[in-house]
């Protein structure tokens, strides 16, 4: 069994409106063959808090705007540091940066098809990575400057 043409369909929307919100390394599975209950499960990041919930926020207004698509179930946002979007035909995780290295969900699910997705969600990977380098680098850099004070 293989993703159906409504969860690709959803599937595309929330990885453009995750995108749009600049969420880093957007991948989809097609779980449908592993999984009853679900078609796809759509994985994206951010490096904080308000970030996630602005990725949530995003995503659940163009699929609802768009599609007519409402959440069967919304768990995790209290935190916001992961943020689960069940929408039957798909299962959106958008998560902070580093629970996303914690859980690698990546890991569990690469067995399964990769489904491809709008070159804007494609060109996100690698973002966390680039986001993680220039942040130590703005550490180094006021390290050396704190050193530089003393």
């Amino acid at each position: 069994m293989t993703a159906t043409d409504r969860s690709l369909e959803l599937l595309n929307t929330a990885a453009q409106a995750a995108a749009d919100k600049l969420a880093h390394d957007i991948v989809a599975y097609d779980v449908s063959d592993v999984l009853a209950i679900t078609d796809a499960f759509l994985l994206a990041s951010a490096p904080n808090d308000r970030q996630v919930k602005g990725i949530v926020d995003e995503i659940e207004e163009r699929l609802n705007k768009e599609l007519g698509a409402k959440p069967a179930r919304r768990e995790g946002e209290r935190d916001g540091r992961w943020v689960l979007l069940d929408y039957v035909d798909i299962v959106v995780h958008v998560q902070h940066s580093e629970e996303r290295v914690f859980y690698a969900l990546e890991r569990l699910w690469k067995d399964c098809p990769q489904l491809e997705l709008p070159e804007d969600a494609k060109a996100t990977h690698g973002k966390a990575a680039e986001h993680a380098n220039a942040m130590a680098a703005g550490d180094q850099q006021v390290d050396e400057l704190d050193g530089e004070l003393r």
